[in-house]
């Protein structure tokens, strides 16, 4: 038996030995996180099997991915090229509404005029029939294919800031908003991580983890492997994906579902060559909706990723995936399809005892708003919060979960507000959203937003990555719950909010002809390399 309780040697202050089961973008982000955080104080061992990869839905971040690689010490030279990643501004949301009508949620904070989200102004004085691109300068931008950042690296202009100072953690700066997120091919993130961390010390078996051995309270002593014998640690992650090899099924600890307010349930993906050279990039991801759920795009610089995301008790996996392929069109004809069932909803508590499940194990929800890596992302932040000492603080457990819970409850309730306002009713799918159950709590806001446009007043209380402009995007895109403007906009002069309007188009225009496209950008930066 390996035995290398490295608290046994450095004090019994700290927990010292660290294992991490299951690689991926889970555990790889987790590794590289835990060694740039604790450097060799902390021993860090990862097992993971050569025949698991990754699932590869996974490919769109939110934009507080930034502060992740900012913490590793990593800039986008170093990294995007070896993921072939690209520039994500938004999501473009196709037919929610009704077929051929689109519009984005973008990364781009909502302007106010005398205390009133620009939203507000717009549902009073609308001065086109697209409040995206009324409200926002992003959505021109991405209408014409532009990158965020000019051939020298300058980012878009001086409103948009980058980060002074120290990293910071992703929920100190709900406040501001980075103007863009990325696209990137996960396996190659992963590869990419496991260079970065097995370089920083991080030990690397690769194995098959046979059984989870427990000790006599219930706590995970051990993962016992085919050829490396019994790995032993203090805290345990599993990054075992939907299995949930050491949290549910070792620990016993139960799954919520979500299933009742977000039936999708299945997905099947497809990676498409694309030669950038040829093909324009578009710098967002887009969701297209169908009749049994919604299609993803995801431009990156070799291939496209798309897949289909679907709910089981509408569609058979054969006739979602021939609706995929003839989405794509030829360019899908030989490409191998991955079906993938999705275990939709979170476990009871992420952490329990000496285990604490990141990624996949601890909960999913479908990547309508690319949410999956965003939940590491902030597991793992979570995670150095509270880290335990010697003493296993159950204080510092119950706080991780809340957080945990809070973030995956709260996008729950934005992914649930996406099908209860899409307008569309063309078939049974489309009709059952509008009688769906919702969380209870959602289900007084949507009274609310009735009456006026959300603010941090109405959205969901906690944490959970989405201001309150995101919900204003979605109501006001997908159109089937109608909102009304202020009353006491009557009262006060448009004219301040006509000017701002006026000074978004002048400004969209202004850098739709001064910023390159996304392809001459990363040709520039991978040529000089």
């Amino acid at each position: 038996m390996t035995h290398a309780r490295a608290s046994e040697h450095h004090g019994a202050d700290a927990v010292r030995n660290v294992v991490i089961v299951g690689g991926g973008t889970a555990g790889w982000m987790t590794a590289a996180y835990l060694t740039a955080a604790f450097g060799d104080r902390v021993g860090i061992t990862l097992v993971e099997s050569a025949d698991v990869g990754t699932i590869g839905v996974g490919e769109a971040t939110f934009s507080d991915i930034r502060h992740f690689f900012e913490f590793l010490g990593l800039a986008e030279q170093d990294w995007m090229p070896a993921c072939n990643a690209t520039y994500k501004l938004a999501v473009r949301f196709e037919d929610w509404r009704e077929p051929g009508h689109h519009f984005y949620h973008p990364f781009e904070q909502l302007r106010s005029v005398k205390g009133f989200p620009l939203t507000d102004w717009w549902l009073r004085h609308p001065t086109s029939e697209r409040f995206d691109l009324d409200c926002f300068v992003m959505a021109s931008l991405i209408d014409a294919g532009r990158s965020p950042r000019h051939l020298d690296g300058r980012l878009l202009e001086q409103e948009f800031v980058e980060t002074d100072g120290l990293p910071s953690t992703i929920a100190e700066y709900q406040g501001a908003q980075f103007p863009y997120a990325y696209h990137f091919e996960a396996h190659l993130l992963a590869k990419y991580l496991t260079r970065y961390a097995t370089r920083r010390g991080v030990r690397h078996v690769v194995d098959h983890v046979l059984d989870v051995g427990l000790d006599e309270r219930g706590w995970v002593s051990h993962v016992r492997t085919a050829e490396h014998g019994s790995l032993e640690g203090d805290l345990f992650v599993d990054c075992t994906g939907f299995r949930a090899l050491l949290l549910n099924k070792a620990l016993g600890e139960p799954f919520v579902s979500y299933q009742d307010t977000l039936p999708n349930d299945s997905a099947v993906a497809l990676q498409v060559p694309m030669d950038m050279d040829k093909d324009a990039i578009r710098p967002c991801t887009t969701a297209t909706a169908q009749d049994a759920g919604w299609i993803w795009t995801i431009p990156l610089i070799s291939r496209i990723g798309t897949g289909y995301v679907y709910a089981r008790d509408y569609m058979e996996p054969e006739d979602a995936e021939r609706t995929l392929r003839e989405f794509v069109g030829p360019a899908a004809a030989d490409v191998p399809a991955n079906h993938i069932r999705m275990r939709i909803g979170r476990s009871r508590r992420s952490w329990v005892n000496n285990c604490v499940a990141i990624g996949l194990s601890s909960g999913f929800v479908e990547p309508l708003e690319s949410t999956g890596i965003f939940f590491i992302h902030y597991a793992i932040e979570q995670l150095v919060k509270h880290y335990p000492a010697a003493d296993w603080d159950s204080s510092l457990r119950d706080l991780y979960n809340s957080a945990v819970t809070n973030v995956m409850d709260g996008v729950r309730e934005f992914l649930v507000l996406h099908y209860r306002g899409a307008k569309r009713q063309d078939n049974q799918y489309w009709r059952d959203t509008r009688t769906r159950t919702v969380p209870d709590a959602l289900a007084e806001r949507l009274e609310l937003w009735e009456s006026k446009v959300p603010d941090a007043g109405t959205v969901h209380p906690r944490y959970h990555g989405l201001p309150p402009y995101s919900y204003n995007c979605i109501l006001l895109g997908t159109g089937g719950i109608q909102v009304k403007p202020s009353p006491a906009l009557d009262l006060i002069d448009e004219k301040y909010a006509l000017a701002e309007f006026q000074s978004i188009r002048e400004k969209a225009r202004t850098l739709v002809g001064s910023l390159p496209t996304q392809n001459e950008y990363f040709k520039r930066m991978r040529d000089g390399r």
